[in-house]
């Protein structure tokens, strides 16, 4: 596809701004307008062996999904390459070297500038995506000031489609500009009159459908609703000093809206109690509930409640909860609770459990349907009293209390019903012999996977004579077999202890041969009388079966003080489930199984109607479900070209892409069926959205108008002021005379750490950063000074797992100052108290190993000690250990400063090989197989592994080494856990 096909005239308006190679700028687009488009196309018309343009900051899917596009767009050989941590050191040079289009991941990159692997200089060209994440500490900013360092012409494009994020902060615009070192932006809204013009030329033929919610779920809305109000003022009731104004209804209907909660507590996390983190917690349990009320069907839903009420019953040690969400004391949580049963089905204290349906006599016109029903398991109720309407088949396998309600979602029956206009539609236009462009395959837009596949089951198993509201029974039906069988797994009444078969098992159950005696002759009994039925097509019936009783009475359990209402009845119905299928399992497994599963006289011959039920369909027969995604379904609705789209939850993102996808095909009549629940949150959640987004475009739009230009402050290697420039202090000359170095300050960082933001800012503070593969430690700062940084829960892991002890002794036996320094994170608590919320923490590890006797009382998991005992601990252990505490990686920064001041610098060569092999090369790839066998020994770490090789010739030798010598080696822990691994089951013999 040449250059600039299919692209809109704003979009050609964009491209001619941003192309030249000579400038640099930030586009900022509305999503849903083709971002990926325009970007594709710019790499198209720079596509050539003599440039060097590097897509930065793009996810593997993007990845694919670009190199896709531009093979599309003529752009194959070699076309988009993706650069991965498995492609080495060699094979990376030798692809920069040959020119063109690279996708590099920002980590990669990185190093591969400091390193030098990158012509920096021959760059061509940075495309960064996802600009709205860049700031003083990613990886993104670091990558734009080596590029700058080097290469002064190169041009980079840097692009974002989410303004929302780019509105927090003070100036966030310029501060944007000013780390990607940018002086010009460019901003379309979906407002802008380009855009505008482009858009609204060609329109689709829009059908809005605003479906209200039934009654329940009106009942169980208002009441979540009630419950996050009463919420959110209980968090605002509880934290006055804290600024909580964007906490409100509205904006929690978003999923950021936990970010946001977060942000504003994190400095004073560890001083807030129990009951604003349940309060936390809460409202993100509660905004996933108006969103579930109208995705999840009525037993998922029903299901996910109970869940939470166990939750908050039981800890995860299995003792009762001390802090319970509040919200669930509340009337509101007790009418979502009752509702949301009610929908799903009825209990019937009056009925009686030996109770017989009478004898009914069928006409002719019924026998099929008496017949099916027989097949599925279901058992017919009485007539009416005029005999005209029969009740609904009652499956055999449900309890006898149970009345099934099984409400459907209203949109299900609207679905339906749009599908069959969709049809008549079709064949209307067909008759008429009308050949548009475009096909008839009808596209089902949702938004998420979960829906896709829920609408599937529906549509699958829809009963299209059925009146709506009653057209998804069957798989309602299935879903409540599913769910009972569920609930028995909850019940402590079991027969045996054991869990309930599961529905799938007792399907592949009745198809088993004569495996169980009583079973076989069920299953023949009934497939025989299912034979005659069927083939006389005509008899009297007798009354079904009764419900098996259980065996023993459900006990009488009062309400304990641990166990709250709701939870008392919900395990309550869970025992009776469990009991019902108590002493008859056979029978009730049997009509459970056929139930769930189509019998062999009502299966269809695929053998012989393969093609009709296989085949492939046409165009008008195919329905497509698919959830919403990003910029992929640009290319998906070019390709499909579909003229009937069914949104069946709205979408901002996607209304804008069909409004694109109908601009760019002249001639193609588009009808689109925009599905909303009425007055709920999902109106007010797409409404909110449109508002939210405009909002952050003004506000950028106004920045762009008012904000001074940033200035972009040019570093140069080499050029450090004067104050850098003076290093040390020599003793030898009188007076202590300073000495002039030009060696530039310099810090050795381990590869490992860029994944941290650290090394930027150190790069950013005027220090030349050396990555190295480090043995001992992550920073080396002078030849004497070694850091090993922890975060906070890797401190905890790494005690828990003893890493630390043997990096704090490697440290001690290499360097005349090692440093353990503690980072905290930016803006939030600078406390230790949080790791106490660590689950791992305050559990035991395990039992103690045979081999190891154990010389005191067993350590109970409240007698663990804490982490500031373990720190103590540690520094008796290694009294030459110096502990650093840093709030933030700016301070940290700040402190390697302090630390390297009048300091000589650490040699690249000598901190290599510290802890390693002098040459680490030697040996490398002869013996794989020795070296993987090595490493897998306890004791023995990647970081360790070439220096054991350096002191030990072969395994076999390290096998014959004595206690004292593998200790000498390792480490006294480190050399005492190989030891005994090589010397197990040896006895005593070997320590000598």
């Amino acid at each position: 596809m040449a250059s600039g096909e299919g692209l809109l005239p704003f979009h050609r308006a964009i491209i001619e701004e941003i192309h030249d190679p000579s400038t640099s700028d930030l586009l900022l687009l509305a999503r849903g307008l083709g971002l990926r488009r325009i970007i594709c196309t710019l790499m198209q018309i720079y596509d050539s062996p003599q440039n060097l343009i590097l897509l930065v900051n793009a996810s593997p899917e993007e990845e694919a999904a670009m190199g896709e596009e531009l093979g599309v767009m003529g752009c194959r050989k070699p076309g988009l390459r993706a650069v991965g941590y498995e492609m080495n050191k060699k094979d990376r040079q030798d692809l920069y070297k040959k020119g063109g289009l690279i996708s590099v991941t920002s980590r990669i990159l990185v190093v591969d500038m400091l390193q030098s692997d990158l012509p920096t200089e021959l760059v061509t060209g940075l495309l960064v995506l996802h600009a709205e994440r860049a700031t003083a500490i990613s990886l993104e900013a670091f990558i734009v000031r080596l590029y700058r360092e080097k290469n002064k012409v190169g041009f980079l494009k840097a692009f974002s489609d989410q303004p929302e994020h780019i509105t927090s902060g003070l100036s966030p615009l310029r501060n944007i500009m000013k780390e990607l070192q940018l002086r010009t932006v460019l901003i379309y809204p979906r407002f802008h009159q380009a855009v505008k013009d482009s858009l609204e030329r060609r329109r689709a033929d829009v059908v809005e459908l605003y479906q209200p919610m039934t009654d329940a779920m009106n009942d169980i809305h208002n009441a979540i609703v009630q419950c996050m109000s009463t919420t959110l003022a209980e968090l605002k009731r509880s934290n006055t000093t804290l600024d909580l104004d964007d906490l409100s209804v509205e904006n929690a209907y978003f999923r950021s809206f936990d970010a946001i909660v977060r942000r504003q507590l994190d400095p004073v996390w560890h001083k807030v109690g129990p009951r604003t983190k349940q309060l936390v917690s809460d409202l993100a349990t509660l905004r996933r509930l108006l969103t579930y009320l109208l995705t999840y069907d009525p037993l998922a839903f029903h299901a996910y409640l109970e869940t939470i009420i166990e939750s908050n019953s039981v800890s995860a040690s299995g003792n009762a909860r001390q802090n319970q969400s509040p919200w669930l004391l509340t009337d509101a949580a007790n009418i979502i609770f009752q509702v949301a049963k009610s929908r799903c089905y009825q209990t019937n204290a009056a009925a009686s459990s030996s109770s017989r349906p009478p004898v009914i006599d069928l006409c002719d016109d019924d026998d099929a349907l008496e017949a099916l029903a027989e097949v599925e398991g279901f058992v017919h109720k009485p007539q009416s009293a005029k005999g005209k309407e029969k009740a609904r088949p009652r499956p055999s396998w449900l309890p006898h209390d149970m009345d099934p309600v099984l409400e459907e979602l209203p949109k299900w029956s609207l679905l339906a019903e749009t599908l069959k206009e969709i049809e008549d539609e079709i064949m209307r236009q067909n008759s008429l012999g009308r050949v548009s462009k475009g096909t008839n395959t009808v596209l089902v837009m949702t938004s998420s996977l979960r829906t896709s596949t829920l609408l599937n089951e529906f549509l699958s198993s829809m009963d299209v004579d059925a009146p709506p509201g009653q057209q998804g029974r069957k798989m309602m039906e299935e879903k409540l077999g599913l769910y009972l069988w569920w609930k028995a797994r909850l019940s402590g009444n079991q027969r045996d202890g054991r869990d309930p078969p599961h529905p799938n098992a007792l399907r592949s159950k009745t198809r088993q041969d004569d495996a169980d005696e009583e079973i076989s002759e069920a299953l023949k009994k009934k497939d025989q009388d299912r034979r005659d039925r069927v083939a006389s097509r005509r008899r009297v019936r007798g009354g079904g079966r009764p419900p098996p009783e259980s065996s023993r009475s459900l006990e009488k359990k009062g309400t304990s003080a641990s166990m709250s209402l709701g939870e008392e009845v919900m395990r309550a119905e869970a025992d009776k489930i469990a009991d019902f299928g108590g002493p008859d399992t056979v029978a009730l497994d049997t009509d459970f199984a056929l139930a769930l599963s189509l019998s062999e006289a009502e299966a269809p011959q695929f053998q012989s109607e393969f093609d009709e039920h296989y085949g492939l369909l046409e165009p008008e027969q195919t329905v497509l479900v698919r959830a919403y995604s990003d910029d992929g379904d640009d290319r998906m609705l070019a390709e499909l070209q579909p003229r009937f789209i069914v949104m069946f939850e709205p979408n901002q993102d996607f209304v804008r892409r069909i409004e694109v996808y109908k601009s760019s095909n002249p001639g193609l009549g588009v009808r689109v069926y925009f599905m909303v629940y009425q007055t709920t949150a999902e109106e007010h959640k797409y409404l909110a959205g449109l508002r939210k987004e405009k909002d952050s475009f003004e506000r950028l739009i106004k920045e762009r108008g008012s904000m001074l230009m940033p200035l972009l402050e040019e570093h140069r290697p080499g050029s450090e002021s004067s104050e850098a420039i003076i290093k040390t202090i020599s003793t030898r000359i009188a007076g202590g005379r300073k000495e002039v170095s030009t060696e530039p300050s310099q810090v050795i960082v381990d590869m490992r750490e860029f994944r941290s933001t650290l090394p930027s800012l150190l790069h950013a503070s005027k220090l030349l950063v050396i990555p190295a593969t480090l043995t001992v430690g992550d920073y080396i700062l002078t030849p004497e000074i070694c850091v090993e940084r922890k975060s906070i829960p890797d401190l905890v892991s790494s005690f828990n797992s003893g890493r630390l002890y043997t990096q704090c002794e490697l440290m001690s036996v290499h360097y005349k100052q090692p440093v353990l320094l503690i980072e905290f994170e930016e803006h939030k608590s600078f406390s230790l108290e949080i790791v106490q919320e660590v689950k791992s923490y305050a559990k035991p590890t395990g039992k103690y190993p045979a081999k190891k006797p154990v010389t005191g009382p067993a350590i109970e998991p409240s007698a663990l000690p804490s982490i500031q005992q373990k720190l103590v601990l540690l520094t008796l252990s290694f009294p030459r250990v110096r502990i650093i505490w840093s709030s933030s990686p700016y301070a940290t920064a700040d402190i390697f400063n302090d630390l390297k001041a009048k300091q000589r610098e650490p040699d690249y060569k000598a901190a290599v090989s510290v802890g390693a092999e002098e040459d680490p090369e030697a040996g490398a790839g002869v013996n794989n197989a020795a070296e993987e066998l090595l490493r897998s020994i306890p004791g023995i770490t990647a970081k360790n592994a070439k220096y054991v090789m350096g002191r030990v010739g072969s395994v076999r030798e390290l096998c014959d080494l004595k206690l004292a010598q593998v200790q000498e080696i390792l480490g006294i822990e480190p050399g005492k856990a190989c030891f005994e691994f090589l010397h197990w089951g040896e006895g005593e013999k070997g320590m000598r």
